[in-house]
């Protein structure tokens, strides 16, 4: 079992930045895929950014390529994701999951956090 826990949502004007913190506990851990999706109201839930186990590939969901970057630390059971030059469009809710393997973009993760408010103001 892994457990996840997200923070570092909050309230930010556009071009503003958060680092977003997700932390594991549970065993294995370090042997996940971890990604990040969000959901905005009446929205379905979409792909943000994944990191391998090894931190060596990354993924980016083109809408918010070049302005996020995902990387995690191990050694602290932890992976971030910061984001910046934030828009009113990114104004979700932001989850991040585990998963040993498989594509990385599709949301059949096996573990889920409970998320974290991230809301950008215009």
């Amino acid at each position: 079992q892994v457990q996840l826990a997200e923070s570092g949502g909050g309230l930010v004007q556009t071009g503003g930045s958060l680092r977003l913190s997700c932390e594991a506990s549970g065993r294995n851990f370090n042997n996940y895929a971890v990604g990040w999706f969000r959901q905005a109201p009446g929205k379905e839930r979409e792909f943000v950014a994944a990191i391998t186990w090894s931190g060596d590939m990354s993924w980016y969901a083109d809408s918010v390529k070049g302005r996020h970057t995902i990387s995690r630390a191990n050694a602290k059971n932890t992976v971030y994701l910061q984001m910046n030059n934030l828009k009113p469009e990114d104004t979700a809710v932001y989850y991040c999951a585990a998963r040993p393997s498989g594509n990385v973009r599709d949301p059949q993760y096996d573990y889920w956090g409970q998320g974290t408010q991230v809301t950008v103001s215009s």
